[in-house]
């Protein structure tokens, strides 16, 4: 005699996106604005008027967000940026925050 057991089971799998991270540029007093203008184009690919208008929000606030990544992409910018900082002889920093 044999016997058979039949086992129904749901099983759901859910995917979650991976988190997005803003970079946020913070202010200083050394730092020209021309600079962070340039920067934002060249690391962040932002046209001259965002670029101008983030500058201005940092100025005005003390902070900006210079763009929207997936965390590995966040942490690349940030490091390509500081490094170009660095490189001119200016103390800009960032700083991520999970959106």
């Amino acid at each position: 005699m044999s016997t058979q057991l039949a086992v129904e089971e749901d099983v759901t799998i859910g995917f979650k996106s991976p988190g997005k991270y803003k970079v946020i540029l913070l202010n200083d007093d050394q730092t020209p604005m021309e600079f962070v203008i340039e920067l934002l184009g060249a690391v962040f690919n932002k046209s001259i008027a965002e670029a101008e208008k983030i500058t201005l929000e940092v100025h005005n606030t003390g902070r900006g967000v210079a763009g929207i990544y997936s965390y590995e992409i966040a942490e690349q910018k940030v490091h390509e940026a500081t490094i170009a900082s660095r490189a001119n002889g200016f103390p800009l920093a960032f700083d991520l925050e999970e959106e």
